[in-house]
């Protein structure tokens, strides 16, 4: 049965590289990119060799140590993760226990994350070349502690299921997981400053740490290295223990959860009025903005986009306001105006089946176009403003706000007609409705970049008179180019919004029913 598993797996890794050759390329991208940072990483551990065992030992315990804990939560905050062998769906089948677990356990290496986990982990012989013995003892305590990375992975899935059911938490989940993504560079930097200069410490936290579950197989090694074969004994006694304890919970947790399998919440509630209708004229058009704003205020995948609002404000600051340069925080409004522009490129790829309502009721496609940007304009045309006035204000720099404004609102008018055209006439496949929106389908990733480097490259091309006249103005210091960028990103904004929607609108006529297909197929 747990070789069974194993095919199965397999199998179904195989079959969806055949639904869609960009689904082979994205698992290839990816397979590409993790084995090529695992093999950075094992040169890494080659010449980690060459240092003293208590620095070896100290760097392995330290790094397997976080790539557990990561292995712990990020599948718990990340809950809406495609599982391929979901345990839920083998509640009606009388497997044993045992081989459930095992089979399932097992599975996990196969697959770009768990196979590079295994990789790193068993990769730890390298920084115990110096001794063959040591070298061959690490690959052995490397490998148990990738299962136990990935039972408590599956642990922590399974005991959170009440939890990861409820709508309200997968969405909380997903952003707050999605917050520390956007601000990896930053948090990379700042916790490498502080190791630099807390250095000292490490030592005393990695001999904690090799005394948790986290990282007691990476210290057995060094224990052997340093000749205590008494702690090392008993430590790698106690290592397997924890990972024994880890797979005997996860079985009763998950026997329990496929017992009695928990409710899925959606977390709605009873509304009463026309809701975000009432806002709109009953139109074509306004019926599609309603529809849409509801989607904006709901809708996790949406609500990434306004997340990113207050997050480029502390990127632009954490890269250029701590050395006391706040030059760049002017422009804040231009970035923000291209990142909310550029969030309904995708709009009909989002309405999966939803899609068909415009399609059988024979929406125009300027229609169409015109209630996306309406409902993203709720958004974006406020939070614009602000963060272009603001900025000017408390800096004191109101003579360069005209200029500020006039490539903030540009870049929307430009975004909005680039966005309006491509959505009517490109889409890949996007995280479904009540997916993970920070989840990647297979193959999706080649097309996905290909398609938001064009949008975005279209739309530098289109702000390029704002761009010029902007610089002349920074060149020049005259006010009268400031004001004329902002009546060139005022009137061209325009002229291409409007020349969007109708090319968009026509595209969107004459494709629909492929549209309505394309939607369909990128489920």
């Amino acid at each position: 049965m747990v070789a069974h598993l194993l095919k199965l797996k397999a199998a179904l890794l195989r079959n969806g590289f055949r639904r869609s050759p960009w689904q082979l390329v994205g698992v290839i991208i990816g397979g590409i990119y993790g084995l090529g940072v695992a093999g950075l990483v094992m040169v890494g551990m080659y010449f980690l060799g060459g240092q003293s065992p208590e620095l070896v030992s100290t760097v392995l315990v330290l790094g397997v140590a976080l790539v557990t804990l990561g292995w712990a939560v990020i599948p718990v905050l990340a809950a809406g993760v495609d599982l391929t062998l979901d345990p839920a769906r083998f509640t009606s089948f009388t497997i044993p226990p045992r081989q459930l677990v095992i089979g399932l356990l097992l599975s996990g290496f196969i697959g770009v994350p768990g196979l590079v986990t295994l990789v790193l982990f068993a990769g730890q012989g390298l920084a115990w070349r110096a001794n063959a013995g040591l070298a061959v003892l690490g690959v052995l305590c490397g490998v148990l502690a990738a299962l136990f990375a990935l039972a408590l992975s599956r642990l922590t899935v399974t005991a959170a299921t009440a939890l990861t059911s409820n709508r309200r938490f997968r969405e909380v989940g997903m952003i707050v997981l999605f917050i520390p993504l956007i601000l990896l560079g930053p948090l990379v930097q700042t916790a490498t400053e502080g190791i630099e200069a807390g250095i000292g410490w490490l030592p005393e936290a990695a001999a904690v740490l090799g005394w948790t579950p986290l990282g007691s197989f990476a210290a057995v090694p060094g224990d052997v290295a340093a000749g205590a074969w008494g702690i090392a004994a008993l430590r790698l006694l106690l290592s397997v223990t924890y990972l024994v304890a880890t797979v005997w919970a996860w079985q009763a947790a998950l026997m329990r959860a496929l017992e009695t399998p928990p409710q899925q919440s959606a977390g709605t509630r009873d509304v009463a009025g026309l809701g975000t209708f009432r806002f709109f004229p009953a139109t074509p058009w306004g019926a599609v903005a309603a529809r849409c704003l509801t989607y904006w205020i709901k809708d996790p995948r949406y609500a990434m986009s306004i997340v990113m609002v207050p997050l480029v404000p502390v990127f632009i600051w954490f890269v250029t306001g701590r050395e006391g340069n706040f030059t760049a925080m002017l422009y804040i409004a231009p970035i923000i105006a291209v990142l909310m522009a550029f969030s309904i490129s995708a709009d009909v790829s989002y309405d999966s089946t939803a899609f068909s309502l415009h399609v059988l009721t024979g929406l125009r496609g300027v229609d169409d176009r015109l209630g996306r940007v309406a409902a993203c304009a709720v958004f974006a045309v406020p939070t614009v403003l602000v963060a272009a006035v603001l900025p000017a204000v408390l800096m004191d720099e109101l003579a360069v706000l005209p200029a500020i404004l006039g490539l903030a609102l540009g870049a929307l008018g430009a975004g909005w007609a680039v966005s309006s055209v491509a959505s009517a006439r490109y889409t890949y496949a996007v995280p479904l409705p009540g997916d993970n929106p920070m989840k990647t389908p297979p193959g999706a990733g080649a097309r996905m970049a290909l398609t938001q480097l064009a949008t975005f490259g279209s739309t530098a091309v289109l702000m390029l008179p704002e761009i010029v006249l902007h610089i002349v103005y920074l060149v020049t210091g005259q006010e009268l180019y400031a004001w004329l960028v902002l009546a060139t990103g005022v009137v061209l904004g325009t002229v291409l919004l409007l020349l969007g929607l109708r090319i968009g609108g026509r595209w969107f006529d004459r494709r629909a029913p492929e549209l309505m297909q394309a939607t369909v197929l990128n489920r």
